[in-house]
């Protein structure tokens, strides 16, 4: 016998190996239909898991704080709806993620479509309505083996698990599935789905593997919540960086060109000068010296900085030229390592910040492009600051409120502080000593905590050569990604041999802070697409001002007397003279989201005032072009 505690304090004796949907059961038939999942001494259990010792038992009635469970257990649901559909399919790996869950499947030679998607969710919800028990079985590797021997990505799978693995597999009906749970008790707990895409994904992301087809999919634990979720769906939609990318003349892409490889149009490059120019303008006000480094460098340069060991499957393949082998660069630091040891250096001169716009190239796998957010060439906001050891602190703390600066600028709140450290457990894998670490790991978190800022420790994320802090942001569509960094670097100091003079006349190894504020500016230009909606504030919009005469012949002239005065205050304008409707290049302009459009007609040209409309705004007002002049300047000039 064992004992069972209950949430309640009491304590009930059962026949060991009992399950939780037995002991819910045994209080009553009702609490046994509700319960879902349980946990057995903090741990999740499938309902049907014998429980072979003493525990506390929490019975789970609700799925709404389980959804990882509720959606892996949707995958399942999803692939068996598949297996019925296409007899012959095979699958790989299903897993619930963030907002849901997909699974890799070989169709053969069948091809899904969007009208498919809408069959599986019928089949699916002809499943659920069976009510079928998901039973989760364990088994030997031969076993297994034997289960699944007519499908090649599970039986990989297996013969990748140690000999002596005890290995679960689930049934619900007649499909079954290599996994390790846990999962709901029952498929009627899965009402609440939507199928939501597919694509295809390389075999384990491999390119070298078979293409599958991935199926995504959502799963709620009510109506409300599916609804709720999939309006935001549909409003993120609308955000779309690459749908507002193109629809405003920011980029493009072209397989001519290679996947990856954007091209800024002249309203995008508008913006990354913008970008560009202020940045700078901080950095310089705090010291920067910029430069300016080629893309390409010697394979030597790389292998001399360890990049090569420990990068080189994801950089472009390497180009030998007469005696020479030349690679793009994935990252700028081996340039200002060089540029640093090119001259002698006194303490006096610490730190040294070396700062550059740097065009760098990457060979991200095919899936995991998506629109300039991740791409194969790009431009990052990047800085190697050498300091002393003494000046960590204060070279940290400079940086973080730059960061914290640039946010506020912004308007970036939706933001999280990663500090990544070195996991004690497992220092072989990184550079330098343990007081060097500590020492470095002890300083980075008094500089948090004196500034205020709210951060969590992530152990075993840093670099090999030193501590690091990332700046995790929540885009607007939903996209976790790294937008800031600050990272230690000990090693490249000693591998490129740099030193500086220290008061004594004695050569010392500085230390080197890597820093990007804004990032990759093609991946913060997507922040900002989808955060605004394409609106942009005024002095970042590619056009500030659209002229639109209402009758070319006799307003024309005054349009163009309009722009040159506008230009000659560097005030960025645009004259619509298309032989069409004014409503229709009024409402043109409002999809454009241009800030201000200025309606000229008779009563402005006799006047020689203009009709100022702003986006978003249906009325207008009248006013003198050195009043408008004047608006825009001062609205540039709150920025700054």
């Amino acid at each position: 016998m064992i004992k069972i505690k209950f949430p309640d304090g009491s304590v009930k004796e059962f026949e060991k190996g009992v399950n939780s949907f037995d002991i819910a059961s045994s209080i009553s038939s009702g609490l046994a239909k509700k319960a879902i999942i349980s946990k057995i001494n903090g741990e999740l259990y499938d309902l049907y898991r014998p429980i072979e010792k003493d525990a506390e038992i929490e019975l789970i009635l609700d799925l709404k704080d389980y959804f990882e469970v509720m959606n892996h257990s949707c995958a399942h649901l999803m692939a068996q709806a598949v297996k019925e559909l296409y007899p012959h399919a095979k699958f790989g790996v299903g897993p619930a993620i963030e907002e849901g869950y997909y699974y890799d499947i070989d169709l053969g030679e069948d091809k899904i479509t969007d009208a498919d998607l809408a069959v599986i969710e019928k089949k699916m919800q002809q499943i659920v309505a069976r009510s079928e028990k998901i039973i989760r079985k364990e088994v030997s590797k031969k076993e297994a083996l034997e289960l699944f021997k007519d499908d090649e990505y599970k039986t990989e799978l297996i013969l990748n698990l140690p000999e002596e693995e005890i290995i679960t597999v689930y049934e619900q009906g007649p499909y079954r599935d290599l996994c390790r749970g846990p999962h709901v008790a029952d498929v009627k707990f899965l009402k609440y789905f939507k199928l939501l895409s597919f694509s295809g994904a390389y075999w384990k992301g491999d390119s070298k593997n078979k293409v599958l087809t991935r199926i995504y999919g959502t799963c709620w634990s009510s109506k409300e919540e599916l609804d709720n979720y999939l309006r935001i769906l549909e409003e993120r939609k609308e955000r779309d960086h690459r749908k507002l990318g193109k629809q405003l003349g920011i980029f493009m892409f072209d397989d001519l060109v290679g996947r990856g490889l954007p091209m800024w149009l002249p309203n995008g490059f508008i913006i990354r000068r913008k970008l560009c120019d202020y940045i700078m303008d901080k950095e310089y006000e705090l010291g920067y010296l910029h430069v300016l480094t080629p893309a390409i460098g010697n394979v030597n340069l790389y292998k001399t900085s360890g990049h090569w060991d420990h990068y080189k499957d994801d950089m472009f393949p390497k180009m030998d030229l007469d005696d020479e082998s030349y690679v793009l660069r994935p990252m700028n630091c081996p340039h200002h390592m060089v540029m640093y040891k090119s001259q002698l250096h006194s303490y006096k001169e610490l730190p040294l910040r070396i700062a550059e716009i740097a065009s760098d190239f990457r060979f991200e796998a095919s899936g995991a492009l998506t629109g300039i957010e991740r791409t194969r060439a790009f431009y990052q906001n990047d800085s190697h600051i050498f300091c002393t050891p003494d000046q960590i602190s204060s070279v940290f703390k400079e940086v973080t409120k730059l960061i914290l600066s640039v946010y506020e600028d912004f308007g970036i709140k939706d933001y999280r502080f990663r500090l990544s450290l070195r996991d004690p457990n497992d220092t072989e894998k990184y550079f330098g000593n343990d007081e060097l670490w500590e020492k470095s790991e002890t300083q980075l978190r008094q500089v948090l905590n004196e500034l205020g800022v709210k951060y969590y420790e992530a152990i075993g994320e840093a670099a090999f050569y030193g501590p690091k802090l990332d700046v995790q942001i929540r885009s607007a569509i939903g996209h976790d990604v790294t937008l800031s960094t600050i990272q230690l670097d000990y090693q490249l100091p000693e591998r490129f041999e740099l030193t500086y003079i220290d008061e004594n006349g004695e050569k010392k190894r500085p230390v080197v802070v890597h820093r990007a504020i804004l990032g990759s500016l093609d991946r913060f230009i997507a922040y900002l697409i989808e955060e605004t909606k394409g609106v942009f504030p005024l002095w970042l919009a590619p056009t500030q001002v659209k002229l639109i005469p209402v009758n070319l012949e006799y307003h024309m002239a005054y349009c163009e007397e309009i722009k040159e005065i506008l230009r000659k205050n560097k005030i960025r304008v645009s004259a619509d003279y298309r032989d069409e409707k004014l409503g229709y290049k009024i409402r043109e302009a409002q999809t454009q989201k241009i800030p201000f459009q200025l309606v000229i007609g008779d009563k402005e040209v006799e006047s020689k005032t203009i009709n100022v409309r702003r986006y978003g705004e249906k009325d207008s007002i009248e006013m003198s072009i050195d009043e408008f002049v004047k608006l825009i300047k001062v609205a540039e000039r709150d920025h700054k």
